[in-house]
């Protein structure tokens, strides 16, 4: 199993800059402001012939009073908890901290490898601090700078020796990535911790406490899934300072880089603009989709009011009649258990492939059943189908006269492929090529 490294110290002093040098990739925000992290980021590394799993935490507070930076604390705890290496960070312009000095003597207590780094040493001017820091009794201090990657060689050489050499594993395609997404305060986070079982990811009451995309994997009845958690997606008029802006970027490349997005809706708020927006952002992505409607428990209904509430969401979100509507309740539990199965029901379709001589038999079926319409006095005709992809599953339709196919008998098509086979949860990706003849 990989090692996992852990970054902390105090807010603002580079955690998440030597998160994205280690880790090669900006996954991390960085903003000169303290506390941007707040959330533990996580990321898989290779750093020469070592492969390791690195956290990135939010800043420990230890004298704030505040819920928020309370909740900040706790995370930093749970990620030092499990880490099996520990890399120490304070900044050496300003200084050792009181607040420095009660994470050391914490860290001290913990019986794991703890590498002790002073950062922003950007020259040889700043080394002459170096020294004020061995007051505290630890004799190997590495000095560094993460922006400048001077001294993080030697930092990561001490830490590759304690990392037995390993090969990376392949890429599990039975890892299903399940991005949650929505509008600030839907109830993403609390979802993410229902499903866990635990406080995984940060919950405030106050819009875009989750700024990263948090990735936690987990195992349920023996299937493995990386639930991703993310950011709000504001509409773009409503963002504001730059770091929101980064805040949506992140959402973005989760949905990207996800199987399946769980699309969180307000049950209070109901289906908004940004909700809309937000499908159709996955929509275009091609992935596997599931409709997830919140806070269930607060709305007083009737044996109508789903029903009702389900044709509010189709009628709105005509291009998403394919995806299944669950109505949860993160806060109590109501129907939560039903999310995960329902993804791998979701995914399993989007992956699905039909052998070509089924789906021939079953064009002729369609055709004979509703032909298309003439184009230019002419007859269409449809000479034979064929799958040539999946996750989205997408067909080719061979045909005299692909410019004359209708975008209604367009739709018509993925419908009886849909009844036929079923796709649910899945887009389908549907094109027209004019079949050539071959010369004698």
């Amino acid at each position: 199993m990989k090692k996992i490294v852990a970054i902390v110290g105090r807010p603002n002093v580079g955690k998440s800059t030597l998160f994205n040098r280690l880790a090669k990739k900006s996954k991390a925000i960085i903003e000169d402001v303290p506390g941007v992290t707040r959330d533990t980021n996580y990321a898989e590394v290779q750093w020469e012939n070592a492969f390791f799993t690195l956290i990135d935490t939010g800043g420990f507070e230890s004298q704030s009073t505040e819920q928020l930076s309370r909740l900040v604390h706790e995370q930093a705890l749970l990620a030092v908890e499990e880490a099996d290496i520990i890399i120490f960070l304070t900044d050496g312009r300003e200084g050792l901290t009181p607040a420095d000095l009660d994470l050391i003597h914490l860290l001290r207590r913990i019986s794991k490898p703890t590498f002790y780094c002073i950062n922003k040493v950007d020259g040889t001017r700043q080394e002459d601090t170096v020294l004020d820091y061995y007051q505290t009794g630890i004799d190997g201090w590495y000095p560094i700078s993460a922006k400048h990657s001077r001294g993080v060689w030697e930092l990561m050489d001490g830490v590759t020796k304690i990392i037995p050499e390993d090969t990376p594993s392949p890429k599990d395609d039975k890892i299903i990535k399940i991005a949650l997404l929505g509008r600030p305060n839907v109830g993403k986070s609390s979802l993410v911790n229902r499903i866990l079982g635990y406080d995984r990811v940060i919950v405030n009451e106050t819009p875009g406490t989750t700024r990263d995309a948090i990735d936690t994997i987990l195992t349920f009845n023996g299937r493995e899934y990386t639930i991703i958690d993310t950011a709000g997606i504001r509409r773009k008029s409503r963002i504001g300072l730059s770091l929101e802006k980064y805040s949506v970027t992140e959402s973005l490349r989760a949905l990207r880089r996800c199987d399946i997005g769980l699309i969180i809706i307000d049950a209070e708020e109901g289906i908004t603009e940004q909700d809309v927006k937000i499908a159709g952002q996955l929509y275009k992505s091609g992935k596997a989709c599931l409709l997830v409607v919140n806070k269930w428990d607060l709305i007083e209904k009737d044996n109508s009011t789903p029903g009702r509430f389900v044709k509010k969401i189709k009628d709105k979100m005509k291009f998403l009649e394919f995806a299944p509507i669950l109505f949860v309740s993160a806060l109590s539990g109501q129907r939560v258990t039903n999310i995960l199965g329902k993804a791998e029901d979701c995914f399993s379709q989007c992956k699905k492939r039909i052998g070509t001589s089924d789906l021939n038999q079953t064009l002729k079926e369609i055709v004979n059943g509703y032909p298309p319409s003439r184009y230019h006095g002419r007859p269409i005709k449809l000479y034979y189908l064929s799958q040539v992809d999946i996750k989205p599953p997408t067909f080719v339709f061979f045909t005299n006269s692909p410019q004359g196919i209708h975008f209604s008998y367009e739709r018509y098509l993925a419908n009886q492929l849909r009844a036929t086979y079923g796709f649910e949860g899945t887009p389908l990706r549907i094109f027209f090529r004019k079949r050539t003849r071959k010369k004698p």
